[in-house]
């Protein structure tokens, strides 16, 4: 290839690699930006949510209104009556809905249908306290997972709501567990409630925003490489071409 026309392609290379390199870096900050605003991290401090989020974890949480929340969805909150400091708990029924427990096969019941929790710490009963209440409108009731082992509506029945918190004491939706080492992953909706009225809601955004900054990170790093890539492999076409050279004289 002449001289010039290695210059071309040599100009163009930089060209796509400043390309990838500013295109990376819109990505990886738009996604970084785009998660702080959607997203807070929490450290949760008992086991009352195991075996789902276990004491220690670090959770990532989406800002939702309480309009938003439906059955299943774990939510960071704060109520006065409960302390008056950020709590997980699961959401197991909402204003409107008769919850009691338990049936004869141990299983809790919104709205008169029996729920299956495959989430729960231990195989026996839902609950070992049996309970029975209708949730005021724009309430929500709530349970930890490990029922053995968790403060939640069940202790505030008979506070003025009924162990129930209001809507708009909801802060955020639990999304996926961040932290330690090797428990990440996503919040599963429980399918069990889709059949009840509104169903479950709709995972956030946090895949999308990962997999943008990931993208970004590799534009950024493959861009930035195309530099020393190209100055380590030029001698060695230019040696080649002076040795086809030599052989044709």
């Amino acid at each position: 290839m002449s001289g010039a026309g290695r210059e071309g392609h040599g100009r163009a290379g930089r060209v796509l690699s400043g390309l990838a390199v500013a295109v990376g870096c819109v990505l990886f900050l738009g996604a970084f930006v785009w998660g702080a605003l959607l997203y807070r991290p929490y450290t949760v401090p008992t086991d009352s949510m195991a075996p789902t989020i276990g004491s220690g974890d670090h959770v990532l949480a989406q800002r939702v209104t309480g309009g938003q929340v439906r059955r299943g969805d774990i939510v960071v909150f704060q109520d006065r009556l409960w302390g008056d400091t950020p709590m997980i708990k699961r959401v197991v029924a909402v204003g409107g809905d008769t919850v009691a427990c338990c049936d004869r096969q141990g299983r809790l019941t919104v709205a008169g249908r029996p729920v299956d929790e495959p989430y729960l710490r231990s195989s026996g009963p839902a609950s070992l306290t049996p309970f029975s209440t209708t949730v005021p409108e724009g309430r929500l009731f709530l349970l930890g997972d490990h029922r053995g082992d968790s403060i939640d509506s069940r202790g505030h029945l008979a506070d003025a709501g009924q162990g129930t918190v209001p809507r708009d004491a909801v802060k955020a939706r639990v999304d996926a567990t961040a932290w330690p080492a090797g428990s990440w992953g996503m919040m599963d909706r429980p399918p069990a409630f889709d059949a009840l009225p509104g169903g479950t809601s709709r995972p956030g955004p946090l895949p999308l925003i990962a997999a943008a900054a990931g993208a970004g990170a590799l534009l950024v790093l493959g861009g930035a490489a195309y530099g020393p890539l190209a100055r380590l492999l030029a001698p060695r076409r230019a040696g080649g071409a002076k040795e086809v050279a030599s052989g044709a004289r």
